[in-house]
């Protein structure tokens, strides 16, 4: 450098002195991005199926997939912590034929009749079947379009009717499901058939564990389709209503609704249900009693404070 002028030399060193600075920079933006998103996770920034890895990973213990018997215990544990008259439901969407577990009843070919799929959902939650429906033991149309397993018949009444969600054409044989506690496979979704006491401990979880709401579309027909479609597509909770034929055909009770639940948050919503529990605020712990000058949270009597109105 002995040959260069002083104004030279003093621009070399500012220039690899900015150089190094910048690349301090970004490596510590780089750091506290990493932080800052591991922490509060922007979960609608990626596609649905990134998003399951990604919160599969920060579970407990890492990656790690549920294992049946940890889906049979979760089952019994969700029909214990709220009471629930019917058993949940195991519900897996079939691509081939051979996905179909031992011991599950076929319709057609086991007991030589057929049966709608909110039949099949009854039996499931009252009886304790395992069922899987192929295209030859529907006897509804609705699950055939909306699973995709038949074509479209571009007939004037599916027309003015099939407003519903649906599988591609194609994508899937048939459809699968048994009772959560006893199901020998691995389901993508679970059915919990509840009254609307029960519904609200159940939407109330999913607020306290994911920091989201429950957003659904109210259809009065068609829940078979409803209640399983968009939860699998999109991997989100989904409440719907029964529709007339599991009134008139699969005795659902007129204070019931249905509630979905992707199999992968299943575990995160007991979690918040056992929270519930020992807090005492869980379902089997509330007592209806109309008493008034109720005991308050202090928070209430901050509050009345401020506004002038009796806090005793």
């Amino acid at each position: 450098m002995g040959g260069y002028p002083p104004i030279f030399l003093l621009s070399v060193k500012v220039d690899i002195t900015v150089r190094i600075m910048i690349v301090l920079f970004i490596t510590s933006e780089i750091f506290r991005g990493f932080f800052f998103f591991h922490a509060f996770p922007p979960v609608n920034f990626f596609p649905i199926r990134l998003r399951q890895v990604y919160n599969a990973g920060n579970r407990p213990g890492g990656m790690r997939m549920t294992t049946i018997k940890e889906y049979n215990a979760l089952g019994e544990e969700l029909e214990r912590i709220l009471m629930l008259r019917t058993m949940p439901i195991a519900v897996k969407m079939l691509k081939d034929e051979s996905e179909i577990p031992e011991g599950a009843i076929r319709p057609k070919r086991d007991r030589g009749y057929h049966l709608a799929q909110c039949q099949v959902f009854a039996l499931n939650r009252r009886k304790g079947d395992t069922i899987a429906m192929l295209k030859e033991d529907h006897w509804c149309w609705a699950p055939l379009m909306g699973y995709g397993i038949v074509d479209n018949p571009h007939d004037e009444f599916v027309n003015q009717h099939a407003f519903f969600p649906k599988f591609p054409e194609g994508k899937y044989t048939g459809i699968l499901s048994g009772p959560l506690k006893t199901a020998n496979f691995e389901p993508d979704m679970v059915l919990v058939y509840s009254n609307t006491a029960q519904l609200r401990h159940l939407v109330s979880a999913v607020k306290m564990h994911d920091r989201e709401l429950v957003h659904s579309d109210f259809d009065p027909i068609d829940s078979c389709v409803y209640s399983v479609v968009p939860t699998i597509e999109k991997r989100e909770y989904r409440i719907t209503i029964p529709d007339p034929g599991e009134y008139e055909r699969a005795m659902a009770g007129e204070d019931e609704m249905i509630f979905s639940i992707p199999a992968e948050k299943l575990s995160g919503l007991l979690e918040a249900l056992r929270q519930t529990e020992k807090m005492g605020g869980s379902y089997r712990q509330q007592t209806p009693v109309l008493t008034p000058d109720f005991p308050r949270p202090p928070f209430y009597k901050d509050l009345f404070t401020k506004w002038g109105l009796d806090t005793e």
